[in-house]
């Protein structure tokens, strides 16, 4: 997996360069200090995933993720950042970004949601689902009657609305990672949604 890492602190962007450099999965195309930056490299290295920060100079993270989705629809993009605003956690998942998490987790812990989002899943860590729940709940609770799916369906819709990965959530209902993507598939069909994202974000707001 090609990496841009996008921070205006050289020294993160110089240590997650070091830690992501470490695994043989990955490999780090280059660091940008603001979005504007990652843009332009972006149109001449093609990476497969930006990790991104959010508060920069001259183009911050949201603005630039938006402008990369518009350009490049392929590549993926994680916000990596250190605050927890309603605001930016909104505005960066409208953009389109595929995960959001926080720079106080374990360096083993960000290079796992790297690879789940790679594999196509959604990646939130859990302070942040906590909040984007808090801010989309309203109204009456959707069950799965309502829903037209079985309640193992329903479970997994919970769970990718929690932010879990495949890995975890076959864990946690004990089945194989291949049988959850196949589970979400159906999902994704039977309630009219393009990604994990929607699914995440419909969960949360008619289901919590």
């Amino acid at each position: 997996m090609k990496i841009l890492i996008v921070d205006d602190d050289a020294l993160i962007r110089e240590g997650l360069e070091l830690i992501l450099k470490m695994e043989p999965d990955f490999e780090v195309l280059g660091a940008a200090g603001n979005a504007q930056e990652a843009l332009e490299i972006c149109r001449r290295k093609k990476p497969d995933l930006v990790l991104m920060d959010i508060r920069m100079p001259v183009m911050d993270g949201v603005l630039g993720t938006k402008h990369l989705k518009n350009q490049f629809e392929e590549i993926k993009v994680v916000m990596l950042t250190t605050f927890m605003d309603e605001e930016y956690i909104k505005e960066a998942l409208k953009c389109g970004a595929e995960g959001y998490i926080l720079k106080n987790q374990p360096a083993d812990s960000i290079i796992e949601s790297l690879r789940a989002v790679a594999k196509g899943n959604i990646v939130l860590e859990r302070e942040v689902a906590t909040a984007l729940s808090s801010m989309l709940r309203e109204g009456k609770k959707t069950t799965p009657e309502q829903l037209a799916i079985s309640p193992r369906e329903f479970a997994i819709l919970k769970l990718v609305g929690e932010g879990c990965s495949n890995r975890e959530i076959g864990r946690e209902l004990k089945i194989s990672e291949g049988t959850v993507r196949n589970y979400v598939t159906a999902l994704l069909e039977k309630l009219g949604f393009r990604d994990r994202t929607q699914l995440a974000i419909f969960y949360i707001k008619n289901c919590e």
